[in-house]
């Protein structure tokens, strides 16, 4: 009759041929909620910085100072390229824009960028 084989250190093999395709996919779907989290983090400070520039008496450089003010403490300042403000036509009114370009490393912190921009607009308030 013949003799079952031994299936010691089976389990370990199993481990290294399972982990080799989940711990990739894992810190991959991590990267890309990371993504995510400072790309909406950027639009929603632009998007408060147009909308506090837009107020009357105020100018597009308030808007761009108080983009940096949210950011400041939330994002780290190495993944902020620059942050600009200007006024602008949004549907034949005068409004403003804040912009802010940055970039994002694609293996967690380290590595080259991956460069992109947000942008938010608010229509400018008039003393009529």
């Amino acid at each position: 009759m013949p003799r079952a084989r031994d299936e010691r250190g089976s389990a370990v093999v199993d481990f290294v041929l399972v982990s080799t395709i989940l711990v990739p996919l894992f810190l991959g779907i991590l990267q890309v909620g990371l993504l995510l989290y400072v790309r909406n983090t950027l639009t929603a400070a632009a998007s408060e910085g147009a909308h506090y520039a837009a107020v009357l008496n105020r100018a597009p450089a308030d808007g761009e100072a108080r983009t940096r003010e949210l950011l400041r403490g939330v994002v780290t300042d190495q993944l902020i390229d620059s942050v600009s403000s200007s006024e602008t036509d949004i549907d034949g009114q005068p409004g403003v824009e804040v912009a802010v370009h940055a970039h994002m490393p694609p293996l967690g912190l380290w590595g080259p960028g991956i460069s992109f921009s947000v942008e938010g607009h608010a229509v400018k308030e008039t003393g009529e």
